[in-house]
């Protein structure tokens, strides 16, 4: 079994739904895409590691579809032997939250922001993949300014994660 079908498994043993599993691997193609053409660039990129952590990073939607649904779904990767994922499944919500975000929405007060480039382009891609579907980032950002008010600074903090990424896709 190769470690993607064991990272499917993992998702369905977890008790996701067919739903959030088709997410995730719309979620993986997107990343994967992504983190082809950065590598084409010359940039260095896991794309292995993207593509695991593009799978497993809902994980926690097993227990919880609320903001928490990160940190349930490190846990579970702990208790599966992967904890080397779950900065995917916490680092992914929004386009990252601030410790002082996170205090304010009830969880630790650290930050749940994604650092690596791995971890930038998985968010990335979870953003465009509205559930099954691959959406683009105009939509995406209609999503965010609808969902959290347009001077909410996650709004921001997309449009920065977006410039990020579109930096690594330009030719050197």
């Amino acid at each position: 079994m190769t470690k993607r079908e064991k990272a499917l498994r993992a998702l369905r043993e977890a008790g996701c739904s067919e739903k959030v599993i088709q997410h995730c691997v719309t979620v993986e193609r997107a990343a994967l895409e992504i983190g082809r053409r950065i590598r084409a660039n010359g940039h260095r990129i896991d794309l292995k590691l993207v593509s695991l952590g593009a799978l497993l990073h809902d994980i926690g939607r097993a227990r919880t579809h609320g903001i928490r649904h990160g940190i349930e779904g490190a846990r579970i990767l702990h208790k599966l032997g992967l904890g080397k994922f779950a900065r995917f499944a916490e680092r992914h919500l929004g386009a990252g939250i601030p410790a002082n975000e996170a205090r304010e929405l009830g969880l630790a007060a650290r930050d749940f922001v994604p650092r690596t480039i791995e971890e930038k382009v998985v968010t990335y891609a979870d953003k465009l993949a509205m559930g099954g579907h691959k959406t683009s980032y105009k939509r995406a950002l209609e999503w965010f300014r609808s969902e959290l008010g347009p001077e909410h600074p996650g709004v921001e903090r997309f449009k920065l994660l977006h410039a990020e990424i579109q930096k690594l896709l330009e030719k050197r």
